[in-house]
């Protein structure tokens, strides 16, 4: 069966639809052409993936751009948030998977293809449970703030942009995706509510972030694209990061 793919935002649905509550709601857009739709089948004539290291991790990432244009992240054999593109060459270059973990809904993609594809389950926070377009028994829903992963990973919910909002912790390494937004310069973080419309968290979410990671330290933050990434003192920058955002929002711009 052929499913439906939201062209903007990348993710796929499990019935025939007319709207796409994601790109509906305040954090998405839906654009002025209006909505459009596509398939695997029709991604897969158009599009390939492109796998290869992006500091220290396995990145694949789908060319040309495609809905967001996020680039996931392979963590020994845990898939870090998704993309929609998923072929036999991908499949053969990925090998094997235990689990796949995606940080918010914006990269949900065809998270239930590479479940089937791999026989493994998705886990998401179930605070984001509404906003599954696709829902099938691959998908695993984890509560409170932190999911063991094991072999020294774990997941951490932040909320803020979502309210499952999650991230990967290992040993030096935070994945994010854009819950904590990697900026240009490397030396702040950026947190928000809708990127694409400019609306921003509420203070509280802002530390409720800071809280959540404070007692992980860290060193490198892998953000949502390629070569999104602070190298070094990223707990650091997290934390400074968070004190800005409230002094901005006191009126105290630095």
């Amino acid at each position: 069966m052929s499913y439906p793919i939201c062209v903007t935002c990348g993710v796929q649905y499990g019935a025939a639809v007319s709207a796409c509550p994601v790109c509906e709601d305040a954090r998405q857009y839906v654009p002025v052409g209006g909505q459009e739709w596509t398939s695997l089948e029709a991604l897969r004539a158009s599009h390939a993936n492109e796998i290869r290291d992006d500091h220290g991790l396995v990145g694949i990432g789908t060319t040309p751009k495609f809905g967001i244009g996020q680039r996931a992240l392979l963590v020994e054999d845990v898939l870090w948030d998704c993309v929609t593109l998923l072929d036999d060459d991908t499949a053969a270059q990925v090998g094997s998977l235990r689990a796949i973990a995606i940080s918010h809904p914006h990269y949900y993609s065809s998270m239930v293809e590479w479940a089937r594809a791999f026989d493994c389950p998705v886990l998401l926070h179930e605070a984001d449970r509404q906003w599954v377009m696709r829902p099938d028994a691959a998908i695993e829903y984890w509560s409170g703030d932190t999911y063991d992963l094991g072999r020294g990973m774990t997941l951490i919910r932040c909320g803020g942009h979502f309210a499952g909002g999650t991230v990967l912790h290992r040993g030096t390494d935070l994945l994010t995706g854009d819950i904590v937004q990697v900026i240009p310069d490397r030396e702040w973080v950026a947190f928000m509510y809708s990127f694409p419309n400019f609306i921003p968290l509420p203070g509280s979410s802002v530390q409720a972030v800071g809280a959540a990671l404070e007692p992980f330290a860290f060193e490198r933050i892998h953000g949502a694209w390629w070569g999104a990434v602070i190298e070094a003192d990223g707990s650091n920058i997290v934390r400074r990061s968070v004190e800005r955002y409230l002094a901005a929002l006191d009126g105290n711009l630095m």
